[in-house]
């Protein structure tokens, strides 16, 4: 079971789907997104304005309905205390590591 097996269909648009199992979040891009953000302690709005973007945006990443541009991974990377190689594959520095 990955992420993506959990029915995005089931909730609105601009709402966050309930947290996946341990282990599972950190699959995708988006579930990498989601555990850097939290490590960071900051809410979707918090993180959204600060990288320039729309809460709905975060959420449609957060939740794999669309992937950040190339242009942003190194911006969200170093605002995430991550590293690129983690955010995209998730192999290298990750929030985790960055305490």
């Amino acid at each position: 079971m990955n992420r993506k097996d959990l029915s995005m269909h089931d909730y609105p648009e601009d709402t966050l789907m309930p947290a996946a199992p341990a282990g599972l979040r950190d699959d995708t891009i988006g579930g990498r997104i989601s555990l850097a953000r939290d490590a960071m302690g900051m809410t979707v709005e918090q993180i959204s304005s600060v990288v320039g973007v729309t809460t709905e945006t975060w959420t449609n990443w957060e939740n794999d309905r669309s992937e950040p541009r190339a242009n942003r991974l190194d911006m969200l990377a170093r605002i995430l205390q991550i590293s690129i190689a983690w955010l995209i594959d998730g192999q290298g520095k990750g929030p985790l590591e960055a305490k």
